[in-house]
């Protein structure tokens, strides 16, 4: 079997056991464990988070504080045991449609194929440079289509704004003598387009190394509003976007899946393809 064919497999769901880091045929007729392929030979597996890291971990204005203390010693206790408080947003993470819908769908009922997702990447940091609030036209997402291809459905549309390079500074929140944080983001032209064409259908993503996918100085968060519905998650303080291709990759994206949960601080991987 081609690498090809087989990295198709992997894409749709064929088992992935990572003790072994093997890409296993399962049940596919005439396969064997002989067939099993090395996973590092099919992909490259990198990480699109920070690390969390209270002297250096942004906090959205107004959400709780977050905190890391040593709870337990391996001189004292016989194990060492750290005690994290943050919010579900804190740092690297992923929102769930319950984080701006009324009875939208919590982390702990969406499916694990919400958490599983081809990307794509818009390059903005051009523009971002020219104008901290910048936001993703139609325009731009049309011009990314022309030179690429389309973008598929239920895709993680994600924006590289260059923002990530800020984390650790005050210039990452980016707030003005007024108190307005200043980031680019996406317009709501621009997600309704993305929803209405299918591009976010039933499921999908929006995903940037900023706060989240709402301009910073737009407090109505109109962009999340419309994004949040069926199956449709946020990718947020995302990093090391140099390493995602512009296309033809998938993000596979952990965290904790609390009771009820609006989303949750997240280890994202990028899976691209070699």
């Amino acid at each position: 079997m081609r690498r090809r064919e087989l990295l198709q497999q992997a894409a749709t769901g064929i088992t992935l056991v990572a003790g072994t880091r093997m890409i296993g045929t399962g049940s596919v007729s005439g396969s064997s464990d002989e067939d099993a392929v090395p996973l590092d030979q099919l992909v490259q597996i990198v990480s699109l988070s920070h690390v969390n890291d209270p002297a250096t971990t942004p906090v959205f204005p107004g959400d709780p504080a977050f905190t890391l203390e040593t709870a337990a010693t391996i001189a004292a206790d016989g194990y060492y045991l750290q005690y994290v408080k943050e919010g579900e947003h804190t740092g690297t993470h992923w929102g769930a449609p319950a984080h701006f819908q009324e009875g939208g769908l919590t982390a702990d009922q969406l499916e694990p194929a919400d958490l599983f997702l081809p990307a794509v990447k818009i390059d903005i940091r051009a523009e971002a440079a020219a104008d901290a609030d910048y936001a993703v036209t139609v325009a731009d997402l049309e011009e990314w289509e022309s030179k690429n291809r389309r973008i598929p459905d239920g895709a993680a549309v994600i924006a590289w704004t260059g923002w990530e390079s800020r984390w650790g500074s005050d210039s990452y929140a980016n707030v003005d003598s007024d108190g307005v944080t200043h980031q680019p983001g996406f317009s709501v032209e621009a997600v309704n387009w993305l929803i209405e064409t299918g591009r976010l259908g039933t499921r999908g993503a929006l995903g940037t190394d900023t706060f989240g996918p709402d301009l910073g100085n737009d407090e109505t968060y109109p962009a999340s509003t419309a994004l949040y519905d069926k199956h449709r998650i946020s990718l947020e303080n995302l990093n090391n976007l140099a390493a995602l291709p512009t296309t033809g990759a998938h993000v596979l994206v952990g965290g904790v899946i609390n009771k009820a949960g609006s989303g949750s601080p997240a280890t994202v991987y990028a899976l691209v393809r070699r």
